[in-house]
C-alpha cells in the first residue's frame, strides 16, 4: 500500500462513540497482515485517554495527541509522528481525532498535503457514522443533543470522503437499509460502507478504498466557527482516574458495568445525553472495559477481564451534554452509590472536567495549491 519514501497518512474521524478505535483497531491488524509496519495516532481534549491504553494493550505502536485537537494541535500532531518515526518506522500513521471535531480536511489533510506533501503520501479521509445518533440527526428527530452539537454530527459527514455507517453488526436488516438511505438522501455523491470492526464486515473493502490515493479536494465545505464552539462548549469533558479497593476479593467485571449503569442512570436522571462513556479497570495483569454511547442503551461489556480482585486502577472517559460541573457530580455521586452497595473504597485521582474551548485551528487551507 505505501510509497516507501513516504508515510501513509490515513485519518479516520466519526462523532463521539461511533467506533473509531474499534475499526481502527482492525483495520491496523489487517495492514500488519499485509507485512506494513503501522502506527497509530490518538486525540483528545484531555489526557488519560482510554483508548490510548486499550491500543497499546492490543500490541498497537501508539502515540498521543492530549490537549485539543489535531487542528489546534498540528504541530503537536506532527512531533508525535516524527517520534513514532524514529522508534519504530512506520509506513502506515493511523490517525483518531477527537469526536467533536470537524473541518479536519482544511485543518489537517489540506496542511499535510500542501505544506508537508514531500513526507506524506495522504489516502481517502473517512468518516464514521454512529448509527444511534445518526438516524435521529440525519431524520430531524430529536438525539439529546442541541442544533449545534447536530450540526458538528452533520458536518463530518459532509467533509468525507467515504462514510462508514459503523457497528451494523448491532443493526437490523431494515435499520441498515433505513440508514443508507438516509445517508444517500443527504449526501448523494459520498462512497458510502457498511463497517464493523467487531466482526469484520466490509473492512477488506474499505482497506482497498483506503489504498488508493486520495483525490485532490475541489470543494471546501463552509464551517461557522461561531456554531461549532457553541456545539463543542455545549458538551461536558471528563477524564478521572480512581483506584478501587475492597475488604474482599470483588468481581471487576461485574463493578465496571455497575459503575457505567449508575452514571448512565444519574445522567439520564438530569436529561443529559451521553455521547460517549468509557470505564477501563485494571485489576492485576487483566483489564476490562465497559462502553456507554447513548442514553437509550445499556452500559456494554466490551472487554472481559474475568478478574477477581481486592484492588483495581479505573480509568474514565465521559462525554455528555451537560455541563462540567452537573458531569462531575453525578459522577461522583454514582461512585458513591457503587461504594456504599459493595462496600468499596474509591480514591478520585487526576480529575480533569471542563467544556472545551473554541476551536483555534493552526493552519486553515481552503483552496488548491
Amino acid at each position: 500500500m505505501p510509497n516507501r519514501d513516504k508515510i501513509r497518512f490515513l485519518m479516520v474521524g466519526g462523532f463521539l462513540g461511533a467506533g473509531k478505535t474499534t475499526a481502527l483497531a482492525a483495520l491496523a491488524q489487517r495492514l500488519t497482515v499485509q507485512s506494513n509496519r503501522v502506527a497509530l495516532v490518538t486525540n483528545d481534549q484531555a489526557f488519560d485517554l482510554v483508548d490510548t491504553q486499550i491500543l497499546r494493550q492490543g500490541g498497537f505502536t501508539v502515540g498521543e495527541v492530549p490537549g485539543a485537537c489535531f487542528c489546534c494541535k498540528f504541530d503537536d500532531l506532527l512531533s508525535t509522528i516524527e517520534e513514532l518515526d524514529d522508534r519504530e518506522h512506520p509506513q502506515v500513521i493511523l490517525a483518531e481525532p477527537v469526536g467533536s471535531c470537524t473541518d479536519l480536511v482544511a485543518t489537517v489533510i489540506e496542511p499535510m498535503r500542501q505544506i508537508y506533501g514531500q513526507r506524506f503520501e495522504l489516502g481517502p479521509f473517512t468518516v464514521l457514522l454512529k448509527p444511534s445518533h445518526g438516524m435521529k440527526i440525519l431524520s430531524g428527530r430529536p438525539a439529546g443533543f442541541s442544533p449545534q452539537a447536530a450540526y458538528i454530527f452533520e458536518k463530518q459527514l459532509e467533509e468525507a470522503d467515504i462514510i462508514g455507517i459503523n457497528k451494523v453488526d448491532r443493526l437490523s436488516d431494515d435499520q441498515r437499509r433505513d440508514l443508507r438511505t438516509l445517508v444517500a438522501d443527504r449526501f448523494p455523491k459520498k462512497r458510502v460502507l457498511e463497517l464493523s470492526g467487531r466482526d469484520g464486515t466490509g473492512v477488506e473493502e474499505w482497506l482497498e478504498l483506503l489504498s488508493q490515493e486520495r483525490v485532490e479536494t475541489e470543494e471546501f465545505i463552509e464551517v461557522d466557527y461561531d456554531t461549532y464552539a457553541i456545539g463543542e462548549a455545549e458538551l461536558g469533558w471528563l477524564n478521572c482516574q480512581l483506584i478501587v479497593e475492597g475488604t474482599v476479593k470483588f468481581d471487576l467485571d461485574t463493578i465496571l458495568v455497575a459503575l457505567a449503569a449508575k452514571i448512565a442512570d444519574r445522567l439520564r436522571d438530569v436529561d443529559a445525553e451521553t455521547a460517549h462513556l468509557k470505564v477501563l479497570g485494571e485489576g492485576g495483569e487483566a483489564s476490562g472495559l465497559v462502553n456507554l454511547v447513548d442514553s437509550n442503551h445499556a452500559p456494554e461489556l466490551s472487554v472481559a477481564s474475568r478478574a477477581s480482585c481486592e484492588r483495581a486502577h479505573l480509568v474514565i472517559n465521559a462525554r455528555v451534554a451537560t455541563a462540567p460541573e452537573i458531569l462531575e457530580r453525578e459522577l461522583r455521586a454514582a461512585g458513591m452509590q457503587l461504594a456504599d452497595e459493595h462496600n468499596l473504597h474509591l480514591d478520585w485521582r487526576s480529575v480533569q472536567c471542563f467544556k472545551p474551548g473554541r476551536p483555534v485551528p493552526t493552519h486553515r487551507i481552503t483552496g488548491t495549491a
